[in-house]
């Protein structure tokens, strides 16, 4: 079991199993992420790492056990359900929508909280332009303290490869989670990026007081900034604790991280 006591846990994954076909992925995942805490998923390639993520965020429906978050069941929810719920995410390939604008982007997530339907929008009255100038100076604001704001009307593909992760990042937080899911976000970038990431993650924990889990390769990013660290090998956990605790774990060190130099 995981060691975050059931009364602080945000997420709760509870003997998680699925199943594609006669391959098992996951099997009989225990694992939770508490409020505020920053906490890695670590493994091998095809250990099973985004498919948890599928599982918390809906595209997958789990073959056993149950997902919870914030004390109610995340089972049969639509993956834009469960953003509404308060879970978002970035993905390892990026996903933004390429031919809108940066400041587009970021105003299709704040729409999910919206609180006028299509009448509104259609009668387009008092209220409906109140919210939409909630709504841009929300995106702004958001744009703002991520330093895109000189990006606003370019296209979202225009942008250098570290600023569209940054964008992804932000589009998720403008959907306002308690819990972001950071897949891979360290993926293709040089060092001085992935410092910037670095000191990006533990600000957005901080500044937005959620919590995060992340998926990543990268070492040096998830011991650097991880409460916490969980390890999948062939979609079983095989470990959980501290940093430290990881680095000496004879069978993480056999399973991925491999003796030190």
């Amino acid at each position: 079991m995981s060691t975050a006591s059931a009364k602080e846990r945000l997420l709760d994954v509870s003997r998680c199993t699925i199943r594609f076909g006669g391959l098992t992925a996951v099997s009989e995942l225990d694992f939770a992420v508490k409020e505020g805490e920053l906490v890695g998923l670590i493994g091998p390639n095809g250990a099973g790492k985004t498919t948890v993520f599928n599982l918390i965020t809906g595209v997958y429906q789990p073959t056993e056990g149950a997902i919870q978050f914030n004390s109610r069941s995340l089972g049969n929810l639509k993956p834009h359900q469960i953003t509404a719920r308060g879970v978002a995410r970035t993905f390892q390939n990026i996903r933004l929508f390429p031919s809108l604008s940066v400041f587009d982007n970021v105003r299709a997530a704040i729409q999910l909280h919206r609180r006028h339907g299509i009448v509104h929008a259609l009668w387009r009255g008092g209220s409906f332009k109140q919210e939409e100038r909630e709504v841009e100076a929300e995106a702004l604001d958001l744009l703002k303290i991520f330093g895109l704001d000189r990006f606003r009307d370019e296209a979202s593909k225009s942008l250098p490869y570290g600023d569209q992760r940054r964008l992804e990042i932000v589009r998720a937080l403008a959907t306002k989670p308690r819990l972001l899911l950071l897949d891979e976000p360290a993926a293709g970038m040089n060092p001085t990026e992935k410092a910037e990431l670095t000191s990006l993650i533990k600000f957005v924990q901080e500044r937005f007081r959620i919590a995060v889990l992340l998926v990543e390769h990268d070492m040096q990013v998830v011991m650097g900034i991880c409460q916490r660290i969980a390890v999948l090998d062939y979609g079983v956990k095989i470990a959980e604790g501290t940093p430290d605790e990881i680095r000496r774990n004879p069978k993480v060190i056999e399973a991925y991280l491999g003796e030190p130099d």
